[in-house]
């Protein structure tokens, strides 16, 4: 498999996933602002968003991926489509039990979420009546994260990498159709998740009925429980769900720290994230689809030398595009909030809110992308205790950060802490690879980060010095041209990035890449 050719299928589909996502948004700030009732939404949604990364795509992804390819490796077909089954009944089994004791207990679940809310009857009402509309949500997505874990061991990457679209779909038409027809219109965007979990179901049944993987539910889950394979996955899943539970833990304690905070914080907090969410998608979870299965069955394989080049290999790309990203996000932070959410409601002060944010979640970034890249090579090893151990160490730190940021600069302190939170995590992580001997890096990393810096130096200038000959705030009357102006800073920025790499000796053919 062309590993390269499958990073750009994956981007390509995260690209679409990524722009419907920002068109999302962008409606969301128009028609919503950021007030107390867009926060009472972010804070509903982020609860069964935290269950689903905790009990599907995070934790079970990890724990799965690696023993589906072994199982498919080793043991044939016949055998890893008993193990999806078994798994499968389990865990529908499990989650639908687990979305039924949310909707019940959903007024004490917003309470420990947002303790902030709790003097703000109606909007403390409308957090609850979301998050018991949206609970099922995690239901359906874990369901999606199985097909994606098995689509993605047969290599089929475009399914998993475009379900992300449906729901971004569902928001924009909920948006634009159902709100103004609603008597609480932001009640729509709770309805757009529900319905956006189906349709990420619905288009993944076909694509595993074609391989043959289409898993049978069980009504009596005590012959799954029966099966080894089935116990490995959930005794992987142990550790797993408490190592993703960190971050989620990270999280609950931010968007709480962020409720008591001014009106609005918690959505100047995740316009930024959804702005980092665009490189993050395109290259750090596309690189971690890909690179999990293929470390998986270097290892099943007993190759060690291919394991640590595809290491090296998603290491490299990472420093080349991520960096940049980086840069690009605190040079042009203005230009891109003023451009993406400054219409209607959201006003030039929330502008400046979010681009505080942004500049303080960008010092994260190239840490935030290479988690995804670096963690895979303890997943893949089935080695998940690592990671928990160091992300324990970052929750504290994190939290020890905030007590020092938040009081000097507010929501922006939660967002550095996160930053800063990811650069320790992703250097433990390195750390512990380099030290077990799991990665040697291969020659020429010194010379590859000096031209690296020559060139993204080149790339924040040119940045800095374009962007200031506009005034992207009085633009808001002109959006076309805000537009227009965005676009040519940023294509003229990429354009001396890429430049200055080639004629540096960078060329496309080094960063190619095949597995078996």
């Amino acid at each position: 498999m062309n590993l390269y050719r499958a990073l750009v299928t994956i981007s390509g589909m995260t690209l679409l996933s990524r722009i419907t996502g920002l068109l999302r948004e962008f409606l969301i700030a128009r028609a919503f602002g950021a007030s107390a009732y867009t926060d009472a939404f972010f804070i509903a949604f982020r609860i069964p968003n935290l269950l689903r990364r905790l009990f599907a795509e995070g934790a079970f992804s990890q724990a799965f991926v690696p023993i589906l390819a072994e199982y498919k490796n080793q043991r044939g077909d016949a055998a890893t489509k008993e193990l999806a089954d078994h798994v499968a009944t389990i865990l529908v089994w499990a989650l639908v039990g687990t979305s039924l004791a949310g909707i019940l207990a959903a007024p004490a679940v917003v309470y420990l979420i947002a303790t902030g809310l709790k003097d703000e009857g109606e909007v403390f009402n409308a957090t609850v009546m979301m998050t018991r509309i949206m609970f099922p949500y995690i239901g359906f997505m874990s369901f999606v994260a199985l097909a994606g874990g098995i689509l993605n061991t047969w290599r089929e990457f475009r399914v998993p990498a475009f379900t992300p679209v449906l729901l971004n779909l569902s928001f924009i038409a909920a948006s634009l159709f159902l709100a103004p027809h609603l008597k609480q219109p932001v009640y729509a965007l709770a309805i757009a998740v529900f319905i956006g979990g189906i349709l990420q179901l619905g288009i993944q049944l076909p694509a595993l009925k074609k391989i043959g993987m289409l898993p049978r539910i069980a009504f009596n889950p005590l012959v799954a429980w029966r099966d080894p394979g089935m116990r490995r996955v959930l005794k992987q899943m142990v550790p797993a769900t408490f190592a993703v539970s960190v971050g989620q833990l990270s999280i609950i304690i931010n968007t709480n720290i962020a409720s008591r905070l001014e009106n609005g914080s918690v959505s100047w907090l995740n316009y930024a994230d959804r702005l980092m969410e665009f490189p993050t998608g395109m290259l750090g979870v596309a690189l971690g689809t890909i690179l999990l299965p293929s470390l998986s069955k270097a290892h099943a394989d007993g190759d060690p030398a291919e394991y640590s080049a595809l290491l090296d290999w998603g290491l490299r790309l990472t420093f080349l595009l991520a960096l940049p990203a980086a840069v690009g996000l605190a040079t042009l932070s203005e230009p891109l909030t003023t451009t993406l959410f400054h219409y209607g409601k959201f006003s030039a002060a929330a502008v400046g809110k979010t681009e505080q944010a942004l500049i303080a979640y960008g010092v994260g970034l190239l840490g935030l992308i290479l988690v995804k890249i670096l963690a895979p090579g303890f997943y893949a090893k089935q080695d998940i205790k690592t990671p928990v151990k160091i992300a324990i160490g970052v929750l504290i730190a994190t939290q020890l950060m905030n007590i020092a940021f938040v009081p000097w600069i507010a929501h922006a302190g939660l967002a550095l802490s996160v930053g800063l939170g990811a650069c320790m995590n992703a250097g433990l992580l390195f750390w512990g690879l380099r030290r077990r001997g799991i990665y040697q890096a291969r020659a020429g990393w010194a010379l590859f980060f000096i031209k690296l810096a020559g060139a993204v130096t080149l790339m924040a200038g040119a940045a800095l010095w374009s962007a200031g000959h506009f005034n992207w705030i009085a633009l808001q009357a002109h959006p076309l041209q805000r537009i227009g102006a965005l676009a040519l800073v940023g294509v003229a920025c990429g354009m001396i990035y890429f430049a200055a790499l080639f004629a540096m000796g960078f060329r496309f053919r080094d960063f190619k890449r095949s597995t078996a």
